[in-house]
């Protein structure tokens, strides 16, 4: 067992209690789980805001003053602790509604403090809730005026007294201890070429910084170290693949060609035939596709994905695309049809909806090799489901898949595993992608087909109503059709505030008496939905009243208006796909945001992106800075949130340089075989296999 692989219960003036507690609270077990425990921030003892310039739009500021005045208000869970914080320009009011009575023990009258916090205005004074307080003491000789501060819980804050302060001395005793046996985990060339920290200096450094460059350095070694990690093992792990995975060979594409000259009724843009281009060099290649394609909304994925299918079919291969709900894989099928029927190929659509007799069939086809190519939804990974030769896999939307999944549809062909494709239209920010995907081959549709307008975006308030539906009542009258898109189902008291769609559905069935209403909402069944969803695309309704479901991929092109009510409650990229959902069709298409006259900052600055660009993938840029990577792309791809101390919303160029440098590195040395390498190859076997998993399509 290596020293930091001790339990922590070991280091001095912790024990077993607090070590449980440790545990339980922070996942720390492990003296290296405390030592990898970065301070999220530091006390800097010489930059202060004056009260008098406090406002509701600055972060986290730090103020420095006397303590006049504390009390206690309340009893019980109403409890609360409000003090006063003044220094020369004026007093700052502090308020607590947790831990009141610990705070009560330690919160002395007339003594100085640091106080940090977010500053808001209450009744025109300057406020900070819950703010963390530091006693202003004399700095010794030779102390850093950049002092850690850790994350904690307000439970062990509060009741076991395990506070920033507390955690930074149990790093600073575990470092004395530690640091003869920190190892270097990267190669004396990397160290030079990019002007690293040692490893050691860097822990150092990063815990208890002795100036801003030396804290500035040290970060940079960390973050590099991390990154490099992690795309050194999902290069290997693409390049392994390559190597151990053979694909079906498809370089014969007569259908194709036909169907480009003869019956393709458009052009196709330029990065369409990019796209097509690298996917026939992956065809060609004997080794199995993994490639990621990625395409704004209306970008022209759908026809690609045809295209492909159509190299396999010339092959002797079938194919089948999986989307994750029946309306989408509906809509694929109906679209996809008109061309196959054009060109003799059989194409069959398997859904939780398809009847028993029509199953059996499609199975009897699918075995017998007559059908060419399947779309549907996770029945496709029915055992039952079997085809004669599958050799190329579709997954649109690939992100709402989990990962057994994916992996389900590729063991439909015992013999050779068949290629994959993964589709999403919802923009990946490049940093995020490199993470998430960077053992794929990704493609990027960056244009818009020609003649496509696009959409306008405004932004008005709710007071502006009544001109906004006279303006979606002259569209009606056209002969377009309308999307409202409400945040919400029903009423809770937590967002009270916000329309909620029940409301919103009565409210625009009185303004518009004339015309035919459809609702939709995520509590209805698949069929419920897709009822209302084919009266709307069939024109029977002009109206669609929804929530969030039709985001993703629906297809109507005479809808030319997307309303989306409480704007400020959606997130930016969210904001985009159900902007998406109109602009298919030759009209000019809008867009109106609607909200109250009350935004954050944050809200303010998506309104503002939407109206000034329709790029999806700046758009996704601003919302991986405005949320970040864990909030952007979920639950599912929740291991981004296992990141140490790199921040894929800020650390742009260190991935750049640390994913060059892993390239480099397995282009010169792809065993890591070399002496100079062990102390890389040592490093990334010891990482645990489920380090990169998130990203794992095959």
């Amino acid at each position: 067992m290596s020293f930091f692989q001790t339990k922590i219960e070991h280091l001095r003036g912790v024990g077993l209690q607090r070590a449980q507690l440790l545990q339980k609270e922070l996942g720390l077990f492990t003296y290296g789980d405390l030592i990898q425990r970065y301070p999220f921030r530091y006390l800097d003892r010489t930059q202060f805001y004056n009260v008098v310039d406090l406002h509701d739009d600055l972060p986290y500021v730090q103020v420095k003053g006397m303590l006049r005045g504390r009390e206690v208000i309340g009893e019980g869970h109403k409890k609360r602790m409000v003090a006063k914080v003044a220094d020369e320009s004026g007093e700052l009011e502090l308020v607590w509604f947790k831990g009141v009575n610990y705070l009560e023990k330690i919160i002395k009258n007339h003594q100085e403090y640091i106080v940090f916090g977010k500053p808001t205005m209450f009744n025109g004074r300057p406020q900070m809730a819950h703010p963390e307080m530091e006693e202003v003491t004399e700095q010794k000789p030779g102390q850093s005026f950049l002092q850690p501060v850790y994350n904690t819980s307000e439970k062990l804050k509060n009741y076991h007294r395990v506070d920033s302060k507390a955690i930074a001395r149990m790093v600073a005793d575990l470092l004395k201890l530690a640091l003869p046996y920190v190892q270097e985990t990267l190669s004396p060339a990397l160290i030079e070429q990019y002007a690293l920290m040692d490893k050691a200096t860097a822990l150092q450094q990063i815990h208890f910084p002795q100036t801003p460059d030396l804290l500035q350095t040290a970060r940079f070694r960390l973050k590099f170290e991390e990154l490099f990690y992690i795309q050194l093992k999902l290069l290997r792990q693409r390049d392994q693949r390559k190597v151990t995975l053979a694909g079906q060979i498809f370089k014969e594409v007569p259908t194709l060609v036909h169907f480009y000259k003869n019956v393709l009724p458009f052009d196709l843009t330029g990065a369409q035939k990019r796209v097509i281009h690298d996917i026939y060099k992956d065809f060609c290649a004997g080794q199995q596709m993994n490639r990621l394609l990625q395409g704004d909304v209306g970008s022209g994925k759908t026809i690609v994905a045809f295209i492909a299918m159509l190299m396999a079919a010339d092959n002797g291969a079938q194919s089948c695309l999986m989307a994750p709900t029946e309306i989408l894989a509906n809509q694929h099928y109906s679209g996809l049809k008109e061309f196959a029927d054009l060109l003799g190929l059989k194409i069959g659509l398997l859904t939780g909806s398809t009847r028993p007799a029509a199953r059996r069939v499609l199975h009897e086809q699918l075995r017998s090799g007559e059908m060419h190519i399947l779309t549907g939804t996770h029945a496709l990974l029915e055992d039952v489901v079997q085809f004669k030769n599958l050799g190329l896999t579709i997954m649109d939307e690939q992100h709402r898949f989990g990962v057994a999944q994916r992996s389900k549809l590729w063991q439909k062909n015992p013999h050779v595993i068949p290629h994959v494709l993964v589709m999403t239209a919802t923009p990946i920010p490049r940093t995020l992608a490199m993470t998430l995907y960077g053992d794929l081959d990704v493609s990027v549709i960056d244009e818009l087909p020609a003649g496509r307008k696009p959409i306008v975006t405004v932004h008005r308030f709710d007071s502006n109503r009544l001109k906004v539906f006279q303006f979606l009542r002259d569209q009606i009258k056209l002969g377009r059709q309308v999307y409202i898109v409400y945040p919400l189902i029903e009423e809770s008291e937590a967002m009270a505030d916000y329309k909620d769609l029940m409301d919103g559905y009565e409210s625009i069935a009185r303004a518009f008496p004339e015309f035919q209403i459809s609702i939709v909402h995520g509590r209805m069944t698949a069929g419920e939905k897709d009822a209302e969803m084919q009266r709307f695309v069939q024109n029977q309704t002009q109206i669609m009243v929804a929530t969030t479901v039709i985001e993703v991929g629906v297809n109507v092109p005479n809808a030319s208006v997307m309303v989306i009510e409480s704007t400020e409650r959606f997130g930016l990229s969210q904001l985009h796909q159900l902007r998406g959902r109109v602009g298919r069709g030759a009209d000019q298409s809008y867009c109106i945001l609607m909200s109250g006259y009350k935004l954050s900052k944050d809200s303010r600055t998506r309104i503002e992106t939407m109206v000034r660009t329709n790029n999806g993938f700046e758009i996704a840029d601003i919302d991986l800075k405005l949320r970040g990577p864990g909030d952007l792309m979920g639950t599912q791809q929740s291991g981004v949130l296992d990141l140490l101390i790199a921040d894929l919303a800020k650390d742009g160029r260190i991935l750049s340089e640390s994913r060059a440098a892993a390239q480099a590195l397995l282009q010169e040395d792809p065993n890591l075989a070399l002496p100079a390498n062990q102390a890389i190859r040592h490093h990334i076997e010891s990482l645990p296999a489920t380090a990169v998993n998130w990203s794992r399509i095959s």
